[in-house]
């Protein structure tokens, strides 16, 4: 009952963990997964364990203390952003689990959600793509199934669709000044077949005479016509 209560309403964020402090406990197979995910989110993390695997031994730009834990390290250690606790000692990752509670630290216990303040969901990336799946906790085979879906579904070119919309974004964001007109020329970029584009090979060239024909458009220096993509006719294109 405490996990259903605990997990009943779980609040999703997408986090920022560049230059925080981060610490996982244990040092096998499971905690070198969590490891990995907290270095590619440009977090400072440490590790503390008897042993290591392997891959964490291997593993670049990581802290790794190599001694058996104990509760005055996290005293001395001073504040951590997030706990992780993967050691294969339940009593060591309840307690680990209260001291960060106390100090309303973010902590993820592996397997316990009953006992963790935050849980790291099943995930696919696609460059600026993130599709986060989370059962919280109550299934975490049918989350990775999902996500095994999604895989097949959001392939490799969705990364470089959104770098692209990315940057058309930002050089309208900056001259074009009615926030209407703005949304408008967004929301019609959504109706053109760039995947497509993008999977047949043919992407790359039609993209640089995109740019070079929209740095002329008159628009895009205040002047002309109201802002729109007429133009794209004449590179071979139809909005």
């Amino acid at each position: 009952m405490t996990e259903l209560r605990r997990w009943q309403h779980p609040y999703p964020i997408m986090a920022s963990l560049t230059g925080s402090r981060c610490l996982v406990i244990g040092g096998g197979q499971v905690a070198e997964r969590k490891v990995r995910s907290l270095l590619n989110a440009g977090a400072h993390v440490t590790v503390i364990a008897a042993e290591f695997s392997e891959g964490l031994a291997r593993l670049s730009g990581v802290v790794l203390r190599r001694e058996t834990f104990n509760m005055q390290t996290l005293a001395e250690d001073g504040a951590y952003l997030l706990l992780v606790a993967a050691t294969n000692d339940k009593e060591v990752n309840a307690r680990i689990a209260r001291y960060a509670m106390e100090r309303s630290m973010l902590i993820n216990v592996v397997d316990q959600p009953e006992l963790s303040t935050f849980i790291m969901p099943s995930v696919v990336r696609r460059g600026k793509l993130v599709i986060a799946v989370s059962t919280a906790g109550a299934s975490p085979s049918a989350a990775r199934r999902i996500v095994k879906e999604i895989d097949a579904a959001y392939g490799e070119e969705y990364e470089m669709y959104l770098d692209f919309l990315s940057r058309v974004r930002l050089l309208i964001q900056e001259r074009v000044t009615n926030k209407e007109v703005r949304q408008k020329l967004f929301k019609e970029m959504l109706d053109w077949d760039l995947l497509g584009m993008i999977r047949q090979g043919d992407f790359g060239g039609w993209s640089e005479v995109f740019y070079q024909a929209l740095e002329q458009q008159p628009w895009m220096s205040g002047q002309g016509e109201a802002p729109s993509w007429a133009f794209l006719a004449a590179i071979g294109w139809h909005a």
